[in-house]
Formats: structure tokens, sequence, C-alpha cells
């Protein structure tokens, strides 16, 4: 609809054929003139001017007579043009950044259908996922996955399911309520068998093409939620942590040290090495406190500020090396005498890329709580150890400290005790650090295993597409951001360890390690011949699969990653595979339109899901959007509840 002002008068004309409907508003009063329309005549009417009643008249209207329906008919024979909704998670009421979303794309896509084109576009829903579960988990008053359990997973489900369904038609109602023109009678819905499909099929393309694999690896990790979660789900803010300096005594050295720093004392009992820089220049340094004198290893440049921290009243340098000299001296953990698996490890020093000339310029790598260190642990051929359980207890493994949150202030505070003389100096610092998008819980770092596509084999094709065949609005969207955030990507790991999605379609046999993926409901049913009830979790577990090897292959209890739910949308909601037709004649989206966070959400699964099972991007135009925020300057989010409704500011 535009908008005409013309002196103290507003015209709206809304063009449905080559006749007009016009509103002329004048002084409090409003003349509507209304020319036929196919076999529909309506009169012109004069009455006192009331905005509520003005828009209420015109929503009646626009009931009446089908009127989105019959616009969208009328361009039938015109170009194709089709427009992708990115999904919203069905957790509740929509605010403002909602309305403001929804309102962008309805101004987009009355501007091409008043231009002629034959819009093909369905309003879609996000309804899986850690969103839903921890609304489920907080009604039910639940704390963790254990909870869940004992209520019983297919009771859950159903929970999860109605809750999804329920606020899906509750937004449905509210988006219609602030005039947008989408089909909402016949939205896509992640929970459909139709999209569950779509998602399956999806993945067999991607491991025919050997982009699946699974693998151990380090992975961002919400003990709350006891699952793995991904890049974009990680939100950061500033945390206090123990800053501190700890002496890793050398092996066949008389008191002598390497003189190591970190800001997460829990990781310690996973140590196995000690990362310098190549060609940083370590001084060893004779040290003396209190009458006693110590033989301390630190980056030369840093070694004053240090001892100073350790509060060493003097101090000479007795020789220098290279990082590269130091590489290969051995050390013993500080902690061998309390954690056994430390002193069953050989632990070494090692140079890396990454290792920065602060603090002391020596770097304790545990390859299984950090992704740099990991990759340090890959090259030099180091073990993973990881000695903490998915709820972010330690194990067995880690001996003394069994059964402590690795991430309570308490369980840090012990290690640094038990460190005794081996601590050089405790401080404080306050950084930024990475927090579970949804229930807000400090994130740890673990290697476990998991499912992975393997993006960075398609990380340059994926560069070309959005550089050559996307138009970006704005142009640095493209270009600046989301390139960037392409180069840095690493392998996607697919897989979570929860129960409310689209289980991953991957079968093993337990006997003989042998994996077969599915990619359609018709082969899951004939393959064991037995018929599948829902395709959600408990269900399609129970459903095996015979292998060739006699024994019977059971489906892996993980469920997709969420994104990867939403980034099959522009093909699932033309209903491919079952509509071939559909997908060959509209493929791929003229326009999406969402939030600048969505360069690494949204924008980013669409994106490596299609270069990887179609080779080309799934649409042809981005524009990306900023945020509606709240008085403080901060982006509005239901999680947060720091939301304006819609209806409150109409009603206004």
């Amino acid at each position: 609809m535009r908008l005409l002002k013309s002196g103290c008068s507003i015209f709206t004309a809304a063009a449905v054929s080559d006749k007009k409907i016009i509103t002329n508003y004048r002084q409090n009063k409003y003349i509507t003139t209304l020319f036929t329309m196919g076999n529909i005549t309506v009169k012109e009417v004069t009455e006192n001017y009331v905005a509520k009643d003005v828009e209420a008249s015109v929503r009646a209207f626009w009931d009446e007579n089908n009127t989105y329906r019959e616009t969208r008919k009328l361009r039938a024979n015109g170009k194709d043009w089709l427009f992708v909704d990115g999904p919203p998670y069905t957790t509740g009421y929509i605010h403002l950044g909602t309305a403001w979303n929804k309102i962008l794309k309805d101004a987009i896509l009355r501007y091409q259908s008043m231009n002629g084109k034959h819009i093909v576009e369905r309003a879609g829903y996000d309804m899986h996922g850690l969103p839903i579960e921890v609304k489920v988990e907080e009604k039910l008053g639940f704390k963790n996955k254990a909870d869940i359990e004992k209520h019983g997973v297919a009771n859950f489900i159903e929970e999860c399911r109605d809750f999804a369904l329920t606020h899906k038609d509750l937004m449905s109602d509210q988006f219609r309520n602030i005039g947008t023109w989408m089909d909402f009678d016949d939205p896509y819905q992640t929970v459909d068998k139709g999209y569950i499909e779509a998602a399956w099929h999806t993945l067999k393309l991607c491991a025919d093409k050997g982009y699946l694999e699974r693998g151990s690896r380090v992975v961002n990790w919400c003990p709350r939620c006891g699952t793995a979660i991904a890049d974009a789900e990680v939100e950061y803010s500033d945390e206090t942590d123990p800053s501190i300096f700890v002496k890793f005594p050398i092996i066949g050295r008389e008191n002598e040290y390497l003189v190591i720093w970190t800001t997460t004392p829990w990781t310690l009992p996973a140590n196995v090495a000690v990362a310098v820089g190549a060609e940083f220049i370590y001084a060893k340094c004779r040290a003396e406190k209190d009458g006693k004198e110590e033989l301390l290893w630190i980056a030369k440049d840093l070694a004053e500020q240090i001892l100073k921290y350790g509060k060493y009243q003097k101090y000479d340098i007795l020789e220098t090396k290279t990082g590269k000299e130091l590489a290969g001296t051995t050390y013993a953990s500080p902690l061998a005498d309390l954690v056994p698996i430390q002193k069953e490890t050989e632990h070494r020093v090692v140079t890396a890329d990454y290792v920065a000339l602060e603090n002391t310029g020596m770097v304790h790598i545990a390859p299984g709580h950090g992704w740099d260190d990991y990759l340090v642990g890959l090259k030099e051929h180091l073990p993973i150890i990881c000695p903490v359980d998915g709820n972010g207890n330690f194990t067995e493994q880690a001996g003394i400290f069994a059964g402590k949150y690795v991430k309570d202030l308490e369980t840090n505070q012990d290690v640094i005790t038990k460190l005794g003389d081996y601590m050089l100096a405790v401080r404080k610092i306050t950084h930024r650090y990475g927090h579970c998008w949804r229930c807000k819980t400090p994130i740890i770092y673990r290697a476990t295993s998991q499912w992975f596509l393997k993006v960075k084999e398609v990380k340059d094709q994926m560069l070309e597409e959005i550089s050559r065949d996307v138009t970006w609005y704005p142009d640095w969207a493209g270009s600046a951001r989301f390139h960037d955030w392409i180069a840095e990507a690493r392998d996607w790991c697919i897989s979570r360890q929860r129960y409310w999605g689209i289980p991953i379609p991957i079968w093993v046999c337990p006997k003989c390690n042998k994996c077969h993926v599915v990619g359609s409901f018709e082969e899951l049913e004939r393959l064991p011949g037995q018929k599948m009830k829902d395709p959600h979790r408990p269900y399609v577990d129970e459903i095996t699969i015979p292998c060739d090897c006699g024994g019977l292959m059971e489906r892996i209890p993980d469920i997709f990653d969420v994104w990867y739910d939403s980034g099959v949308a522009s093909w699932a909601t033309l209903r491919y595979p079952e509509k071939k037709e559909d997908f060959e004649r509209y493929w791929p989206a003229d326009m999406i339109l969402e939030g600048q966070d969505q360069t690494r959400g949204w924008f980013y699964s669409q994106l490596a899901l299609s270069t990887m099972a179609f080779g080309k991007a799934p649409y042809k135009s981005v524009v990306m959007h900023g945020f509606a925020l709240d008085g403080n300057g901060k982006k509005m989010s239901k999680s947060l509840g720091n939301v304006v409704a819609p209806e409150d500011v109409i009603e206004k």
C-alpha cells in the first residue's frame, strides 16, 4: 500500500487491478471510493475518522474479499519471484524486532507484486531445538537432562510439539494483525514430515559427495543443556576469572621451571604441553625470594613484570634461547600426584603460531579443552585428554577433583590451592567469555565424538558464490561482514545431544560399525520392513535396519543442530524433494531478508548446505537490516525480556 500526502489530505492507493481503491482522509472524515473489482461492487462510504475503525474496516474488507489471495492470483501470469521467509522460533509472542522484520518483508513483497511479479512465498517457523526445549523445561520446572529422562522422552517430545504448534498459531495471528500479506494458512514448519524428509534428503546428498564425517573434536559445550552448540549460538559477555602464573618443573633439572599463564585453572588436569613462539627469546632467570633461588624460564621482554607479580626481590638472566631451541624440553605436571592421568602423560614444549608475546609468552596446552590447543595437538601428535563429562563435572580421570563442577569458583580455587608452591602469582582478569545463547550458562570447550559436515572443503566455492552470484543490500554485508565469517569457517558440527529436533538419519551397526545414511521415509520403511509412526524421537529410534554382517543397525541418538533445520528452508518451502518440478522452476530464491546477526546464522547455514548439496548459492539477493533496540541500546530479545509488544504500540 502506498501512502501519498497532499496538503492536509492523505491518500492511500492499493493497486489490485487496472482500477484502484482510493481512500481520502480529510479533517477527521474519510471518504472511501471503491470501484468494481471482478464481481464485487463497493459503494462510497462517508464516516467519522477513527483510526481503529478505519483499520478494522480495511481488515474486514481484506478478509471478506480474500484480497491477499485475489491479488496473488492477478499476478499468476507474471514473472516468477521466490521469497523465502527466515523462520522465527515459535517461543512466544512477537516483539518490535520481529514485527520490524515482517513489515520490511511485507513492503518488499507488495512492491514486487505491484510491479507485476508472480510472488511465491510461504511464512515459515522454526519449531525445534533448544529455544523450544528450554521453554518447556521452564514450564515443567526441569533443571537438566536427567529430569527429561525421568519424565520420559516421549512425554517431553509431545510437550514440545504442543508448545511449538500453539505458539505458531498465536504468532500467525499477530503477524496478520499488523497487516502482513503472507501465506500464514500454509506456512512451512520444521516439524512437518515433508520438511524433515527434505533435511534427510539433503544430508544424503552431502554424504554421497563425501562431505559427512564422524570424528572427535573440540566443540562449544553447554554443560546445563548437555549438548554441543554452534559458534553462532555462543553469546559473549564480560566475566571475571582467575589469572594465574604457574611453575612447571623441568624434568632432570633441579629447581628449574617453565612459567605458564592461564585463566582456566580447571583445565590444568588436562594439560599435555606448553606452547612457545618459535622466534621469541626466552630467558632463564635466576630469581630470589625470601632467601631462596629458583630458575624460571619466561619470555625475556616479559620477565621483569612477571617476577614483580611473584614478589621476587631480585633476578638476573643466566642464558637465553629461542622458542625453537626450547621445543622438546620435557616437564612434569605440578598436579601429577593428585591427578593420575597427569602422572601417566608425557609433557613437552612445542611451538605454535598463535602464541603472543604477552603474559609469560608460554601457553598451557590442553587439546581436550580448546580449539587452538586441539589443532596444536593434532599437529604435534599430542594426547587428547578430556576428564570432564557432559554435565561439566570432572570424571574419575581428574583424580582428587572428580565430581566437581568445573565452572564453579570453588573448583578453580581448589585447583589453585592444590598447586601449592607451584603457584607463582594469582591475579584476576575481566574478559569476554562465551555463554549458551538460550540458558546463559558459561560454556566449556570439550572434546567429544560428533558428526561434521566438511565445510572447509567448499569454503572457496562459498566465497566465490556470494561475490559472483549474490547481490547484497548493503553491499558491505556480503563483501565484508559475511565474507570474513566464511573465510574463518570451520567444519560444521551438525549433531546435538538433545531431544526435540530433526533426528539425524544415520544408522550404525554396533557389531561391525558400518553406518548408513537414510535419505527418505520410503527408504527407512523399506529396508527394515517397518512402518514409521513419527519421524521424531523416540519413535524413529525404535526402527532398526538389518546389517550385512548379521547385526542390526541402530539410529544414532543425536538430533540435527537447529541451524541445519532452517538451512534447508529455501528448498523445503517448495516441498522438495516431493515436488521436484517446483524446485526446478523457482529455485534459487530471488531474495531473502533478515537481521545482521544472520551473517553467522541463517545466511550461512543455507549457503553451506546448498553449496555442498547442489553446488550453488540458494539465494540471488540478500537484504540485511539492523536491530530494534531497547532504551539501553541493546537488541530486543524475548530471551532477555527487554521486548516491547507491537500491539501495545498500536494500541497507543
